[in-house]
Order: C-alpha cells, then sequence, then structure tokens
C-alpha cells in the first residue's frame, strides 16, 4: 500500500512511499526484524517510512550498496528503532551493508540509486547495540536523527574498496551508554563531513582514524556518573592527518583535543570549557 507524505528536510521531497506499518506492527513488543529485512530486500530504489511507534529488533537491519538495490529509510520523529533484550549484531542498521558489485566492493557513483541512507527518527541500542555502521558507499546521507544508548553511536567504516566515504553527516543528537568504552562518532572512512552534532554519556566524543574529514558546530560533553573512566575522557581524538575542525566544542572532558604523534590537523575556533573543580586535571590539546 502507498502513501501520500509531505516529508521536508535532507532534500526529501512530497511523494510515494512504502510504509513500514503495513507490513509490521510498531508495538515495542513484537520482534520485526525479519519481516522488515524482507521489507528492505524486496524493494529496490524504494523510500521506506516508518511512522511514530516502536520497532522492536534482535539484530542488525542491513541496506544494499549495490545502487540498483539500495533503499532510503526515512523516520517520523518519533519513531524509533530498539534492540530487543536478546540482541545480537553490532549496529542497529548497517547502511551499505550487503549486495555490493560483484567483483567490484564499491558504491558506484555513477549509477542512480547511489545517494542512499537515513533522515529522522529515534535509534535506542538499549545499552547493548550500537547506533548507525555506514559499512559501504560514497554518497551516503544521514541527517536529523537521535541516537540513543549505545555503545557506538556512529560508525563510519572504511569504503572496502577505496577507504573513502565521502559521506554527509549533519543534525545529529547522541547520547551513549555511560561506560568507558561508549565512543559517540568513530570515524574509519576517509573524506566526509560532519555537521551539527550532540554528543553525551561517552568517554569519548569524537574519535578520527581517517584523513580528510571536516567536523563543524560538533559538541560532546561529558556527564560524570559512577564508574566512568574520566581520567581517559577525550573530548575529539585525532589519529590521522589533514582533518579539520571549525568551531568544534570539548565540555568537560578530561582532555578537549587529542592529537596522536606526528599527526597535523587545522583546529579552528574551536574551545574546551570546564565548570567544575573537582577534576584531576584539565589539558586542553594534547599533542603526543
Amino acid at each position: 500500500m502507498l502513501a501520500l507524505l509531505s516529508l521536508f528536510g535532507c532534500g526529501t521531497k512530497a511523494g510515494a512511499f512504502l510504509v513500514a506499518t503495513d507490513y509490521v506492527v510498531a508495538d515495542g513488543v513484537t520482534d520485526v526484524t525479519d519481516a522488515l529485512q524482507k521489507l528492505i530486500d524486496d524493494n529496490p530504489n524504494r523510500t521506506i517510512y516508518f511512522p511514530d511507534g516502536v520497532y522492536l529488533i534482535s539484530r542488525p537491519l542491513v541496506t544494499p550498496a549495490l545502487p540498483a538495490h539500495s533503499v532510503f529509510l526515512s523516520l517520523a520523529n518519533y519513531a524509533v528503532i530498539k534492540a530487543a533484550d536478546n540482541w545480537e549484531g553490532d549496529a542497529l542498521v548497517r547502511i551499505g551493508g550487503k549486495d555490493f558489485y560483484p567483483g567490484v566492493i564499491d558504491n558506484f557513483i555513477y549509477d542512480n540509486g547511489s545517494n542512499y541512507g537515513i533522515e529522522g527518527g529515534i535509534f535506542d541500542g538499549s545499552n547493548v547495540a550500537n547506533g548507525i555502521a555506514v559499512d559501504a558507499g560514497r554518497e551516503i546521507r544521514i541527517c536529523k536523527v537521535s541516537i540513543k544508548h549505545t555503545v557506538i553511536g556512529l560508525h563510519v567504516r572504511k569504503d572496502p574498496r577505496y577507504g573513502s566515504s565521502d559521506s554527509d553527516f549533519s543534525d545529529i543528537n547522541i547520547v551513549g551508554n555511560d561506560t568507558p568504552q561508549s565512543i559517540g562518532v568513530l570515524v574509519e572512512g576517509f573524506d566526509n563531513t560532519f555537521t551539527n552534532m550532540r554528543i553525551a554519556s561517552i568517554n569519548k566524543g569524537v574519535v578520527c582514524l581517517s584523513g580528510g574529514n571536516s567536523f563543524r558546530n560538533i559538541h560532546p560533553l561529558y556527564i560524570f556518573h559512577e564508574g566512568q573512566d574520566y581520567e581517559s575522557s577525550t573530548g575529539f581524538v585525532i589519529d590521522s592527518d589533514n582533518n579539520f575542525l571549525n568551531y568544534c566544542y570539548s565540555d568537560q572532558f578530561a582532555v578537549g583535543f587529542k592529537l596522536s604523534a606526528g599527526v597535523r590537523s587545522n583546529i579552528t575556533d574551536s574551545f574546551a570549557w570546564w565548570y567544575r573543580g573537582d577534576v584531576p586535571f584539565q589539558t586542553a590539546i594534547f599533542c603526543e
């Protein structure tokens, strides 16, 4: 069944979408993993819309990398994709995690359908799952999402062939699970843009292991809880050359910006800030 839905943001225009609740129940009790995966697999080059409700899943939803098979997921503001208690896997959704080019593991930008991704909604890891992972692709866009209770909020892996991701991430809120292992954003693929992000309840806000990335208006916040390891907490960990940070704000972390040995990065109009005095030490920029 098709429905006319008027959605705005990230360039989405009004049109006919597949509606997830025509195929599954969003009651937060029924495991809808198999039904949602079938919906993704059976509807190449379609936008799948998730109305408000809780979609309980027990393993990752995996979208195709091959442009001819790809889908775009669009969620209403209060649509929640939530990890079940019997969760198995890493991220709630793995974008571009299956159906690669035959013999060539890459998302070919010249083919229609290469611009897949996610818009809107809430991704709840239930303190056991990661949020969203990008496994492969060159034109991915993820925007206006809220990621909660995750070990790793957003994980941008290397594209399997070229290593670059060339993807855009904007207007994203991330809340971790308040453990020493919790990371807001983990970046392994090259050449991405990250804009307007708020990150909290994590040990490390952004961990960047690749180059050619742009970070603008990124605000990780350390929240003090028992069981955390404050001395290892870091707002931004930059472990590769040629990254660009503009108006990035490290809030309350033991170390604001940490650069690995020999790393060159451009940090402008950025700052670290503290407003409680009972922390063991405070370092704005640490260069190994």
